[in-house]
């Protein structure tokens, strides 16, 4: 199958959904190669576009994701990746999922889950 990668710039948004519980966990970019890697490592892989560069998830915080399933979307322009999250949480900012706030309808934000790692205690001092 042929993805849509020219549709934005050489990438295709990735949802990240934990395949056992149906949690989506986050959304990333990738890249040709990116795609390429996670199907052969069987980990995932990510486009970094603040930092150009592909990057492996977990590479830092050992909260590597394990590959399940890849679905395309019916323009084969967008990606679910249905993984096994190894470790506690798959956000930076401790948390199990990226979503972890809730937009309220005055632009404001709460937090609607907890925490689950320190996130010192994986990144280091002067982490979040």
């Amino acid at each position: 199958m042929e993805l849509a990668f020219e549709k934005m710039q050489g990438l295709l948004p990735a949802v990240i959904q934990d395949a056992a519980s149906d949690k989506v966990l986050m959304l990333g970019f990738m890249n040709r190669e990116s795609v390429e890697m996670s199907q052969k490592t069987g980990e995932v892989y990510f486009f970094s576009r603040s930092r150009n560069k592909l990057w492996k998830k977990g590479e830092t915080s050992g909260h590597v994701l394990r590959v399940k399933e890849i679905r395309v979307d019916c323009d084969a322009d967008s990606l679910l990746i249905r993984v096994e999250a190894m470790g506690p949480g798959v956000c930076h900012e401790g948390y199990r999922s990226c979503f972890f706030r809730e937009l309220l309808k005055d632009g404001s934000a709460r937090v609607v889950e907890e925490k689950t790692f320190e996130v010192q205690a994986v990144y280091g001092k002067g982490a979040e």
